[in-house]
């Protein structure tokens, strides 16, 4: 009778082994003086400096459904960086810069071409944000995922003096929202956009070419995720408060910047909708208030600030536009979107 090993189960622990060297020299690109050691052991040091009195920030989440379009379009750097850079626009919310990031990739089993595209997108992710990679894992788990299936989570620790914490407290009536554009659908809705274009049943589309978007539906779902740290870091000192617009849209994100005294009145109209969002409209009849809900529709991040701070931002940032205001709570206590 043959005996049983972990490789006859579906799990290569000598690719394993191969591929952990590979991944330390992903990792080192990423490594600055405060990384203590090269890794390799069951947990990544990092020495905190610079601080005066620092708040650690921290974020975990994932890629979500995006993942199956990665996996059907045969693409997955644009996912790794993705990864990196939700979790960081996360903590960048609260006025923190990204420190160190961590990673967990499970896969049905174990495939190498396909785990350095994902490394190599979360490298270019961590070193345009300044972040060490410090550690991760990596598991084969056969009865859980079938076929191509995978899924990726990612954990980012930051800091950020405490006075500088970015709350939302000295928001009030008058201050003024401004925009920040996003690249498309970034990582949220990805759900109901494959059901409104059947890419299951009918994965071919992802390869059609639509005039409206300028290249494929499956190209415009794999454009990365906007990484707002380098852009906004300068005018944090502004920032009264900040929103990361991913599920939920703005109304399900913006409160979560406000005192309970006030609310946003978003005038749509104020700043440019990505064709991508249209062709989801029209395509699956989705309505406006639905849209609102699920996708960010073209703002991938929201400032309030004073109405002072206006043209300083506006002359330093080109692609900042000023897209509605703070207003007093009313009854309904929801945020205003005029259309």
């Amino acid at each position: 009778m043959e005996s049983n090993t972990y490789s006859s189960s579906g799990v290569d622990l000598g690719s394993m082994d191969e591929l952990k060297d590979r991944i330390k020299a992903f990792a080192s690109l990423t490594h600055g003086p405060e990384v203590v050691g090269s890794g390799g052991s069951f947990a990544g040091l990092y020495t905190l400096s610079g601080y005066d009195n620092p708040v650690l920030v921290s974020s975990t989440d994932g890629v979500g459904t995006k993942l199956r379009i990665a996996a059907q379009m045969g693409h997955f750097e644009s996912v790794g960086e993705d990864l990196v850079t939700l979790n960081v626009n996360d903590i960048l919310t609260k006025g923190a810069k990204p420190l160190f990031f961590l990673d967990y990739i499970s896969f049905s089993h174990l495939d190498n071409h396909r785990m350095e595209m994902l490394l190599r997108g979360i490298v270019w992710g961590c070193k345009e944000v300044g972040c060490s990679l410090i550690g991760g894992e990596t598991a084969q788990m056969p009865d859980i995922y079938s076929d191509e299936d995978f899924d990726l989570a990612g954990f980012v620790v930051g800091a950020v003096e405490q006075d500088k914490v970015i709350d939302g407290r000295d928001i009030i009536s008058g201050d003024v929202l401004i925009g920040f554009p996003s690249s498309g659908l970034h990582t949220n809705g990805f759900s109901l956009v494959r059901k409104v274009f059947s890419t299951e049943e009918n994965p071919d589309i992802l390869f059609q070419h639509f005039d409206e978007l300028g290249h494929s539906l499956g190209e415009e779902m794999l454009i990365r995720h906007r990484s707002y740290y380098p852009m906004i870091e300068p005018i944090l000192s502004l920032c009264k408060g900040l929103c990361h617009v991913t599920g939920g849209g703005l109304p399900g994100k913006v409160p979560s910047m406000l005192p309970g005294n006030v609310t946003a009145e978003f005038n749509v109209g104020s700043w440019m909708v990505p064709a991508i969002f249209k062709l989801i409209q029209d395509v699956g009849k989705v309505n406006s208030d639905e849209m609102h809900r699920v996708f960010n529709m073209g703002l991938g991040m929201v400032a309030a600030i004073d109405q002072e701070s206006v043209a300083t931002i506006l002359d330093t940032m080109p692609d900042a536009q000023v897209i509605g205001s703070i207003v007093p709570m009313t009854d309904d206590k929801e945020v205003r979107i005029i259309y």
